[in-house]
Order: structure tokens, then sequence, then C-alpha cells
């Protein structure tokens, strides 16, 4: 059963989307989370990095949309398509998460380019900080691992997707991947893979989390369809309520 450690309220700060506007998480500081507790806060639009689950908490703002995509209903389009030709030739091994030397480099080298292309800060990493974010040990945690057995000098690792497995949610929380596959859209072969697991599972849902149509980085996700979307921040005990957008229903 979960136990409450913390729970706040950010004070407004700049926000990491859309830089003229300020932004605020709720933060909820939880141990011993079950897979079925997860999914009761997954479904009412909390995320999850280690032991911190969060949801925006902005006051005059709504652009973070939760967005999940219907197993069964989901058709990918033509580009989809060819991206997951493109990788069909990569491996795919799924398992919990874990930190080593090949995850920290694959992880800066990404990040890096998106500091240069898209003028993110810079975020340097170390293996306690990866570990406490990406690979904290939990019941629900996966790691979704991309690799390239013909590359040159043997196998190389050059993607991966963290995840979090419940009865009926799959969670798509964060990919990072070689920039130098970025000519494969390896990003939308790693949610097509995802929603191809779930379904293999019996899981309805893949949620993708946040989308932002106003940020490059996140309108991505309204291009899976057809998708739901969460039409409000519900409490903890109210129900939430999933809507089709108008164009898709």
């Amino acid at each position: 059963m979960a136990f409450l450690l913390a729970h706040e309220v950010e004070k407004p700060r700049a926000c990491s989307y859309l830089p003229e506007r300020e932004a605020s998480l709720e933060n909820l500081v939880l141990e011993d989370v079950t897979p079925e507790e997860y999914e009761h806060l997954l479904v009412r639009g909390w995320r999850r990095f280690g032991l911190v689950y969060f949801r925006p908490a902005c006051v005059g703002c709504n652009a973070c949309v939760s967005l999940r995509i219907p197993v069964e209903g989901f058709r990918p389009n033509r580009s989809q398509r060819r991206a997951r030709a493109a990788c069909a030739h990569l491996r795919v091994e799924v398992g919990p998460p874990r930190v080593d030397d090949a995850r920290l480099a694959l992880y800066l080298q990404w990040h890096s380019e998106r500091e240069t292309k898209r003028e993110w800060e810079p975020s340097p990493i170390t293996a306690r900080e990866y570990s406490l974010q990406f690979s904290y040990p939990h019941p629900s945690a996966r790691e979704v691992a991309w690799y390239d057995d013909g590359a040159e000098g043997g196998s190389r690792l050059v993607g991966v997707g963290i995840c979090d497995e419940t009865p009926r949610a799959w969670s798509a929380v964060y990919f990072f991947y070689d920039p130098a596959y970025a000519h494969l859209s390896l990003g939308t072969a790693n949610v097509l893979h995802q929603v191809e697991l779930a379904k293999a599972r019996g899981i309805p849902h893949v949620y993708l989390g946040y989308r932002v149509l106003a940020c490059a980085s996140l309108r991505y996700k309204g291009a899976f369809r057809p998708h739901e979307l969460l039409e409000e921040r519900p409490a903890l005990d109210a129900a939430p309520h999933w809507v089709t957008p108008p164009e898709e229903a």
C-alpha cells in the first residue's frame, strides 16, 4: 500500500515548454506504490519519475493535456508505418530499467544534440541521478532497449524507452536515442512497438504523457490517432473523463 512522504505544489517558475509562461507542478512523493494504485493516478493525469508522482498545477494555463492511445482502435498512418519498417532490423529487449555506462553515454549524446538544435538547457546526469529518475526499483517499471547488432564494431545500444506497466495501462515515460539514427524515426517506431506490446499483453491503453501543441518536443503525440484526451484534472477521488477529440469522433 502506498505511503505518502510529501505533498507539495511548486511556486510558479519559468515553463520548460512555453518559455513565455509560468508553470508549477503538484508533486506527491510516495513509497510502496502498487501497480493498481499507480494506475489510479495515471488515468487521472499523473506521471512518475522515481518516487515522485506529478501533474501540472499551472494557474490560468491548460496547455499540457494528458493523451492516451486506445490500443484496439489505433491504426498507424503511412509515415508511422515507414518508421516501423525502417527500424525492423533493430533488436528490441524488454526488461527492468538499469543504469550503466552505455545508457549514460547515450543519454548525454542525445541530450547534447537537443541542446544544440532545440536550445535545451544542458542536463549532465550522473549514475545516481539516472537511477533515481529512470531505474528506481518499482513493480511497474520497464525498459524497452533498442540495439543495432549490425553496427560497425559490434552490437550497439541505440535507443532506450523508459516505461511503466500496470494491469490496464502502459505508460511511455521517456525516450532517448543515438542522434545518428534520427533518420529512421526511431521515436515513432518506439511508440508503435509499445502499442504492440500493450496489445499483446491485453492492455487497453498506452499513455503518452502530456501533449503541448505549441511545443515541438511534445506536439508530435497528437499524430498518433485515434487518441483520447483527459478533459480536466480530476481530484484523486474523482472519476476521470477521457474524450476523443471532435475531429476524430
